[in-house]
């Protein structure tokens, strides 16, 4: 297959979603050697959810990822759910690992993972640390902090979505609100978007992509398989390699430049904007708290599910009229109830 070699300032990652024989290990890093910098993943321990599917062909094809790296030149990646898996990886020789979502989860797990590569000082040399599978940033700035003290110092974090009730056409929520609050708390950590896991889908993976990267994340980390028809894992969410070849061609990475007069302008009407917004939160607190009052006096329930069903069903259909986001609208409105409620909690 021809490629076309393609310079990038984003930091790549793509491969199969499983390693499955050293044929498709070794077509696969051959169709991507001409993207520089890229990092070749495969997964050799598949954490899957119902047993007898493919759980991924283990210790043996650690060799089939040697070779790819001697062979083609790219570091090669998998990912280690427990400490054997990276004792095993370690002495082998292979260098470079992500810690799944279904791991990071588990504090336990991650010390026990950081432990290790304590005890064998340089022997990691990168390491991708993906989000838990629910929604907490807490436990994902924890594993990340437990793999820095251990002495790492090549850490990126991996956003994969998030498992949710409302994912909509995706197979796990974006929630970009997290990997955005990460990048405030952690500023000099590289993200990378996983938007295959947050796709479910080949054809939604380039529009996340580009999503992505207009965020300012700092990489792609993207499934591509030879057939994916015929991948034994993920086969909807996996591009062959020239559909990768062309997304990653595709993709304009924002300049850094300062902002002008004009952008300046607009700035300031968003800031105009925000005051008279954060004006009105008060003063519907200050409703809040007048209604609180008087529940309390009447002895009436602070929580009403039907109002607030009736408020957030009108909310909902007020976006999809206006071309807002639902999920921002429910976001929001979630909150305001909570801080209403709260706020009526603690009245007098």
């Amino acid at each position: 297959m021809q490629t076309q070699t393609h310079t990038h300032h984003l930091q790549l990652v793509a491969g199969p979603c499983s390693a499955e024989s050293e044929a498709q290990i070794t077509a696969c890093a051959q169709a991507l050697r001409d993207i520089g910098g890229l990092v070749f993943r495969a997964g050799l321990w598949k954490p899957r959810t119902t047993p007898g599917t493919f759980q991924g062909v283990g210790e043996k094809g650690i060799p089939w990822l040697l070779r790819a790296e001697r062979e083609t030149g790219l570091m090669a990646a998998t990912e280690v759910a427990t400490p054997e898996h990276l004792r095993l990886c370690l002495d082998a020789g292979l260098r470079c690992f992500w810690i799944g979502a279904r791991t990071t989860a588990n504090p336990i797990m991650v010390q026990e993972l950081a432990d290790l590569t304590a005890s064998r000082p340089s022997a990691v040399s990168r390491l991708y640390v993906k989000n838990p599978v629910n929604p907490d940033i807490e436990l994902w700035i924890g594993a990340i902090e437990r793999f820095r003290k251990a002495g790492l110092t090549d850490i990126a974090a991996v956003h994969r979505g998030f498992s949710t009730t409302q994912a909509g056409e995706y197979r796990n929520a974006p929630l970009w609100s997290i990997p955005i609050e990460l990048r405030r708390r952690m500023p000099d950590l590289p993200i990378l978007c996983d938007a295959s896991h947050i796709a479910g889908k080949r054809a939604l993976i380039p529009g996340l992509a580009r999503q992505a990267v207009q965020l300012g994340f700092d990489g792609l980390m993207l499934e591509v398989h030879p057939d994916p028809e015929t991948a034994l894992s993920d086969a909807q969410q996996q591009l062959t390699p020239n559909e990768y070849h062309r997304l990653i061609a595709s993709i304009d990475i924002p300049t850094q430049a300062l902002p002008d007069r004009e952008l300046t302008e607009l700035r300031q009407q968003i800031d105009e904007i925000d005051a008279a917004l954060w004006q009105l939160v008060l003063e519907r607190q200050q409703a809040a708290s007048r209604i609180g009052i008087y529940k309390r006096r009447k002895g009436l329930p602070v929580l009403q599910t039907e109002r607030y069903a009736k408020q957030l069903e009108a909310r909902l259909r007020w976006a999809r009229e206006h071309g807002l986001p639902p999920e921002t609208a429910r976001q929001i409105m979630q909150a305001l109830h909570e801080a209403a409620v709260l706020k009526q909690l603690t009245e007098s």
